[in-house]
């Protein structure tokens, strides 16, 4: 299970030996399988892993019970070091005049970055899998893009790595059910008047149905395009 994840890993050489990794959990099923993934995979990829979890300050007492969890969550997989960090993103977003989700990963990748100083941790692992993969392309596409647009996440960005890009959700919430791990919903994650969500619980469904495996060939889509991109630019 979840052999895409270990082949992405090997592919790029996200994690050498001796590595201290710095995860990303927000508490929801991708973090909790990605954290966990790591933490198993720790021995036998010779890394160390720290977790990391940033509260926005967005969602009142939900907010808080994540941040709760992810405590519980990293004390119970044997002690893995957190680092958590808070902020009030709308009071940021009204001062700077920009949007909600903008202002929330600016200030959430903002913190992370210090985090993995603080810790010494060379590498910054979060949670992206295919299916958000599928749906960035997809946002793209329909908004109007070039060849990059197309390209969708990527795997690798600086010290930034996303093991589980090729990592279908459903694998994970297979991988979920097999470890029996819990975790934590976003209720803002079900707001279909966000355009991703809408793409998430309407558009991809759909495209599955007329086309069962769709996620991932859109996912070898981008990959592929991805290699044209950089070939090109070089």
């Amino acid at each position: 299970m979840l052999d895409s994840m270990e082949k992405l890993i090997r592919e790029h050489n996200m994690l050498p030996k001796g590595s201290r990794v710095l995860c990303a959990v927000s508490g929801g099923a991708d973090s909790v399988c990605l954290l966990h993934r790591l933490w198993t995979l720790r021995e036998q990829l010779e890394i160390e892993v720290v977790a990391a979890h940033y509260q926005h300050g967005l969602r009142g007492k939900e907010s808080e019970r994540d941040e709760a969890f992810v405590r519980k969550i990293a004390e119970e997989l044997g002690g893995i070091p957190l680092v958590v960090g808070r902020g009030n993103v709308a009071r940021q977003a009204r001062e700077s005049g920009r949007g909600i989700e903008e202002t929330a990963r600016e200030m959430r990748y903002r913190f992370l970055r210090q985090a993995a100083q603080e810790v010494q941790a060379e590498y910054i692992a979060t949670a992206h899998n295919a299916n958000d993969n599928a749906e960035t392309v997809l946002m793209h596409l329909v908004r109007g893009t070039g060849l990059r647009g197309l390209t969708g996440i990527a795997p690798v960005r600086g010290n930034i790595i996303r093991p589980l890009l090729t990592t279908t959700r459903y694998e994970i919430e297979e991988y979920i059910k097999k470890y029996r791990l819990s975790y934590v919903i976003d209720s803002s994650n079900q707001d279909d008047t966000y355009t991703r969500n809408r793409i998430r619980h309407q558009i991809l469904p759909e495209l599955d149905m007329i086309c069962p495996g769709a996620v991932e060939r859109l996912t070898r889509t981008s990959e592929s395009l991805r290699r044209d991109e950089r070939f090109l630019m070089e």
